[in-house]
């Protein structure tokens, strides 16, 4: 099976970042938390879909969303 395409956003000394896991370097830099989210979910919309996971200030995961064509790894609804 496929590992799915993740984009993790969390924040940063200069604001929030996009960084795929393992990537040595961030996909897209924002101001805000909500500028992040949109750019990793236009990212992950143009590369096929995937799993978007939102990290707080404190660095928990804090959401998460799957973003079509990826396949939700949860079978549940909601």
């Amino acid at each position: 099976m496929p590992t799915p395409n993740e984009r993790i956003v969390q924040k940063t000394d200069d604001g929030w970042e996009v960084r795929a896991p393992g990537a040595s370097r961030a996909s897209a830099t924002a101001p805000t938390q909500a500028d992040a989210v949109n750019r990793a979910r236009e990212i992950l919309r143009n590369d096929n879909g995937g799993e978007l996971l939102i990290r707080g200030i404190d660095g928990r995961i804090r959401a998460q969303d799957t973003i079509a064509p990826g396949s939700d790894p949860r079978s549940s609804k909601g």
